[in-house]
């Protein structure tokens, strides 16, 4: 398995929220619904997206944005446009008085806005649920990330589209697998490009690439940078320098960011005791797991199988 696909297996919608919006200006819609990921892509005319750090990205037709939660952004007609409307948790839409516009604003099966002949036209679609997507994936990306038209495969978002605003025997789970597939897509785009992290484009080194691909399809393994110096052919010295210089860490604190990675996946994937996961994902025991676990996210792993991790994602560097 590559690299990529280690990550991208991850995702799986179940019941996401898919949205078609019909809008023209002035419009702007605050995002605060803590969604650990959300796809948006442009169908007609243009859209802004604001962070709250000041970053500003245009979206123009067959775009397609990837945000990271759970912190908020702005999706507007104009950076100056005033917030008119907050989505919340649950994908609850009220204005910035507290009014509830979600059947106000309804256009039919899937379809919001407040024009039907809108001059900007958006789908959305957001995975709701943090197990459905994994932690090492999130870890990678960006807050924002921008795929313009034309670098991916359209038909994916083509046949989306159409599917969304139709109600058919089990068009839910025809829309989950979609989104899925438009999220790989967007994704597979994006890491073949400058902005993916260091460690991906590392895996071209012989050297660096063969200690990573080591690290990770064999976490349980007891590694020392001696010995994994050895399996690559390297000397001790040389490979954690190199290693660091591409990376952008040693190994062993990548190893440990893997570990937990892994562990997180698991405790939220699986029923497996915390015992287990430990000694899976290469920790003596599961007192051993925790410690380390609450350190990195700030929650312990029952804790964060119970959902109280959802926004304990570590920055993506």
């Amino acid at each position: 398995m590559d690299a990529l696909a280690g990550l991208l297996e991850g995702p799986r919608a179940r019941g996401a929220f898919l949205l078609r919006s019909l809008l023209s200006p002035p419009w702007s819609l605050r995002i605060q619904d803590e969604s650990p990921l959300t796809l948006a892509a442009v169908i007609r005319g243009r859209a802004w997206t604001v962070t709250d750090d000041g970053g500003q990205y245009l979206l123009e037709a067959g775009d397609v944005a990837v945000f990271r939660g759970p912190r908020p952004y702005t999706v507007a007609d104009d950076p100056a446009t005033d917030p008119q409307i907050l989505i919340h948790p649950g994908q609850v839409t009220t204005t910035t008085d507290g009014e509830v516009l979600c059947e106000t604003m309804s256009l039919g099966v899937r379809q919001w806005g407040n024009d039907p002949a809108g001059e900007t036209v958006l789908v959305t679609g957001s995975y709701e649920q943090a197990g459905a997507v994994s932690r090492r994936l999130l870890r990678a990306l960006p807050e924002v990330l921008v795929v313009p038209r034309g670098r991916s495969d359209d038909r994916v978002l083509d046949l989306l589209v159409d599917e969304t605003v139709k109600d058919l025997p089990a068009q839910s789970a025809v829309l989950d697998r979609l989104l899925d597939l438009l999220l790989i897509a967007t994704l597979r785009t994006w890491f073949s490009g400058a902005e993916a992290p260091a460690w991906y484009h590392a895996y071209s080194d012989p050297t660096v690439g063969k200690a990573l691909r080591l690290l990770q399809h064999n976490p349980a393994h007891g590694w020392t940078v001696a010995e994994l110096a050895g399996a690559v052919g390297a000397s001790r010295a040389a490979l954690a320098r190199r290693f660091t210089e591409m990376v952008g860490e040693p190994p062993m604190a990548f190893l440990t960011e893997w570990r937990l990675d892994l562990a997180a996946d698991l405790l939220q994937g699986t029923d497996h005791t915390v015992e287990a996961v430990a000694r899976q994902v290469g920790y003596g025991s599961a007192f051993a797991l925790s410690t380390a676990f609450k350190r990195h996210f700030g929650v312990s792993p029952r804790e964060h199988r119970l959902g109280g991790a959802a926004a304990a994602v570590p920055s993506a560097g």
